[in-house]
């Protein structure tokens, strides 16, 4: 019997404006009537009935908790918009780089949309996201997310099947007919098959497993989605013991564990290997595109630094060899990648904060590798950062200079003999009261006019401001202005200090302050604290920050 579409009154909510990386609430705050249907039917509005009717659309999750629920709701209102076929990963699970891998593999007309919080806690009381990828596979760029925005604001109904029939834990494909006369298509898929026979294109497998029998990992999935992509990737693939991959159940809640890998939420996995019995460590995150590298006795690699190593080493990944596009970076990001662009002739650009904004300097050729200081590498192999393919990328590196440079740590260090070392810290300050962080944020700003040629002085080094603005960006491909990006204070010796409101949260603020400078003294490269803290106590006179937000210590050092 064919399904009927039924047409559902609801009213505005005013709240449902997407962030850096789609929406992000509170669950209860999902669970409110009609409010998940509210914002899925303000992305179709605004992708538009040409793409989204007769289209193939690509659906996962990280698994955390609502994610079954709104698998099943969204397959029901893509059959009631008009949408052709939805591949959805078995049990509603895929990583947010298979989502961006499977888009691209399938050529998905209708794009994608991703279940995911990313790095944010799981839980009924914790939180719950949902963003649209374009039929590139990247994440939708701000006209369309503005549009979503606009049309939740103004939207009176949606459209769902409400009589069908989901199961997604059967590999499969299921066809239903609507009332209209249109057929529909549930395909549900291996949530591996696409993102593991990718990699395999990527890296050598055969050169790394014949590596790894002497060398030993810990990679520590977090209990997010990462667990059996890496299973297979690591156990099954490259024949490491099955020890190797740790907390890689998917669980609902991340077994209690804050899936964000960096060195205060992943502390299990750094304590692990400071016992100096693993030559190799990797976190992900809860969705699997932040990766965090460990070499052996904890030896930790900054993010800004990882980037860089991989630019540096792009022709031992198969992948790269004959390839000669730029790199980018994200504003916030220390330069050390800038250093290996000029050393390389290549063009490095400096985008906002964002997946997104790399997405067309990509598909437009210019770059082929890009990172974020947030944890996140990536290349033009997808259109989303891939933590997975992160830690592959510095086996490969590993395997193919095993006889040069056998360990993390020596790679890390021979790249600062090269090109000296770029010395970054980030500080988060979470969940500040909103009105606190926008203080702070305007305290700040008002005084960029007058910041020029200031000079100031802390622990005994002087510097003098150069340059004080909040960072916007033309797009070279499109055009596009993005404005008021992080507010910059650049001295004349290169070094800086960024503010910004984070884009990532769910609720109240999380200020970012960044510190980076450089130097090439190797008698410096093991005293990052020496070095960072006279722009650390710089940028907390500026700011007024203790007085502002009652913090006295950030959440989170990076």
């Amino acid at each position: 019997m064919p399904l009927s579409v039924q047409t559902v009154s609801t009213s505005a909510f005013s709240d449902q404006k997407p962030g850096t990386s789609g929406l992000r609430k509170k669950v209860k705050v999902f669970q409110q009537t009609n409010y998940l249907e509210n914002f899925v039917q303000s992305t179709f509005n605004a992708v538009g009935e040409a793409t989204i009717r007769n289209g193939h659309l690509v659906l996962g999750g990280d698994g955390r908790f609502f994610n079954n629920h709104a698998i099943e709701v969204i397959i029901k209102m893509c059959a009631a918009n008009g949408v052709q076929k939805v591949t959805v990963g078995q049990n509603g699970i895929l990583s947010t780089p298979a989502v961006s891998a499977t888009i691209r593999k399938l050529n998905a007309s209708a794009g994608g949309i991703i279940l995911t919080a990313s790095h944010n806690p799981g839980g009924p009381e914790n939180d719950f996201g949902i963003k649209y990828n374009m039929t590139n596979g990247g994440p939708a760029p701000e006209r369309i997310t503005s549009a979503i925005f606009a049309e939740s604001k103004i939207i009176t109904d949606y459209k769902i099947c409400p009589d069908m029939d989901v199961d997604v834990t059967k590999i499969g494909s299921t066809i239903f007919e609507i009332a209209s006369g249109a057929k529909f298509e549930l395909e549900v898929v291996d949530s591996c098959d696409v993102y593991v026979s990718l990699m395999k294109e990527i890296f050598n497998f055969e050169q790394i497993e014949s590596f790894l029998k002497n060398f030993k990992l810990n990679i520590d999935c977090l209990n997010g989605v990462t667990g059996p992509y890496a299973k297979r990737i690591f156990v099954t693939e490259l024949k490491c013991d099955v020890k190797s991959v740790v907390n890689s159940e998917p669980l609902e809640d991340f077994g209690g564990l804050h899936p964000d890998p960096n060195l205060t939420y992943a502390k299990s996995l750094l304590d692990v290997m400071k016992l100096g019995q693993h030559d190799f460590g990797a976190a992900f995150d809860g969705d699997g595109d932040r990766n965090m590298i460990l070499g052996k006795s904890g030896f930790f690699v900054n993010p800004n630094d990882s980037l860089a190593v991989i630019a540096a080493n792009q022709d031992s990944i198969p992948y790269f060899k004959g390839k000669s596009s730029g790199f980018a970076r994200s504003m916030p990001t220390g330069a050390a990648v800038d250093l290996v662009a000029a050393k390389e002739q290549k063009k490095c650009f400096e985008v906002p904060t964002g997946w997104k904004f790399f997405g067309n300097l990509m598909d437009a050729g210019l770059i082929n590798l890009c990172g974020e200081e947030s944890f996140g590498t990536g290349s033009d192999h997808i259109r989303e950062k891939d933590g997975i393919w992160a830690a592959l990328a510095w086996l490969q590196i590993l395997a193919d200079q095993n006889a040069e440079r056998q360990s993390v740590e020596k790679v890390v260090r021979n790249h600062w003999s090269e090109f000296g070392r770029n010395f970054f810290t980030r500080y988060d300050y979470e969940e500040v009261e909103s009105a606190a962080g926008a203080k702070l944020m305007s305290t700040v700003e008002k005084q960029l006019a007058t910041l020029k040629d200031q000079q100031f002085e802390a622990c005994g080094v002087n510097y003098t401001v150069s340059l004080a603005d909040n960072f916007s960006y033309k797009d070279p491909v499109d055009g596009s202005l993005t404005e008021k990006q992080g507010l910059r204070i650049v001295m004349s010796d290169g070094s800086r200090i960024i503010f910004r409101l984070s884009g990532t949260g769910s609720s109240g603020a999380t200020i970012r302050l960044y510190v980076d400078c450089y130097s090439n003294d190797a008698a410096l490269f093991d005293k990052d604290s020496q070095v960072l803290k006279p722009l650390i106590e710089i940028a907390l006179k500026i700011s007024d920050l203790v007085a502002i937000t009652g913090r006295t210590d950030p959440s989170v050092i990076t």
